[in-house]
């Protein structure tokens, strides 16, 4: 077990880092924002007419939403490397963002009579469809490069599908297609956090109810399976949960790339441990908080212009997932 004080270290990190992306997204940009007036604004609803509206209705919906969107995907993360067994294991490698985003840009070319309520949903399936077919597709291979490889290749052909309909879309269908699958919280209000939210109370719980699975799960297939665990079920119900945690995000902002990957990877770091009950819940802080950091960035660095964030989350990752398979071609031909 974790001590206290270790456990303790990250909650510190990530929430003081929480409070400074916070403050710096809310106060910065058109109007500025001093610390005083943000203090008024925010406790007694003091202030012009345009700053009320600009800190009520836009920044702190956005940060919001960044936190809960950033939640799920860092549970998704955990719960996916965790019952792959496979510390390279995401989202957007194994089928689920590429099904998801797929399914959503089926509705936007087609024009299918789609209420918004139901994209949560019509994501969801998505996601589900092509995770499973890497889960099963994968039965039969061994080691984590076999696994990696089939991901990549559906991802691959659900990702040229998705060619396949922006090439067939209109013009006005392709511009809200870049938008979108971009990855991005600009333009997000309390309509999109309350869409959010019940997603988020359901399902993120659900997803702390695997945590003896998954710990069983990374002791590989044979022993989970001599403990009593029935692999291929656990993995497919897990699969469930993380698409469920990740069709939403891919629903309200479009695929966000790898900050599911990143955050369980910060905290298995500085906890020193594979525990899920110790990992899961600071991913799920870690993701929130990398998330808010992110859109900071995006949305101040070439203020005014704006770079969605998605694309910020994909270079790093990209960049930290290049090094952790390196290190990883290394230690096995150390072995």
């Amino acid at each position: 077990m974790v001590g206290r004080r270790s456990f303790l270290l990250p909650i510190f990190i990530f929430g003081s880092l929480l409070a400074v992306a916070a403050i710096i997204n809310v106060s910065s940009g058109a109007p500025e924002i001093s610390l005083q007036e943000l203090a008024g604004i925010i406790l007694f609803r003091t202030g012009s007419e345009l700053q009320l509206t600009v800190i009520w209705d836009m920044r702190i919906p956005r940060i919001i939403l960044g936190l809960l969107v950033g939640m799920m995907l860092g549970a998704a993360g955990t719960l996916m490397q965790a019952a792959m067994n496979n510390k390279l294991a995401g989202p957007e490698l194994l089928g689920v963002s590429s099904g998801a985003s797929l399914a959503m840009a089926a509705v936007t070319v087609l024009h299918l009579p789609v209420a918004v309520i139901i994209h949560p949903v019509i994501a969801l399936f998505g996601g589900l469809a092509g995770g499973l077919c890497v889960v099963l597709s994968a039965r039969g291979s061994r080691g984590t490069a076999g696994m990696l490889l089939i991901g990549m290749s559906v991802s691959a052909i659900l990702n040229g599908l998705l060619i396949v309909l922006i090439a067939l879309a209109t013009s006005n269908d392709v511009n809200l297609l870049y938008t979108y699958l971009l990855g991005s919280l600009a333009n997000r209000s309390w309509e999109h956090v309350i869409r959010m939210l019940p997603w988020t109370l359901v399902v993120l719980p659900i997803a702390f109810l695997f945590t003896r699975t998954l710990n069983l799960l990374q002791l590989g297939d044979e022993t989970a399976s001599g403990l009593g665990v029935k692999v291929l079920r656990a993995r497919i119900l897990i699969l469930a949960v993380c698409t469920g945690l990740v069709a939403i995000t891919v629903a309200q902002c479009g695929p966000i790339g790898y900050i599911a990957l990143i955050a369980p990877h910060f905290i298995r770091s500085m906890l020193g441990t594979l525990d899920t009950r110790q990992v899961l819940p600071l991913a799920v802080l870690a993701g929130g908080v990398l998330l808010v950091a992110a859109d900071t960035v995006a949305r101040l660095l070439f203020y005014p212009l704006e770079i969605p964030v998605g694309v910020w989350t994909t270079l790093l990752g990209g960049g930290l997932f290049l090094m952790l398979l390196v290190k990883r071609q290394r230690g096995g031909n150390n072995e």
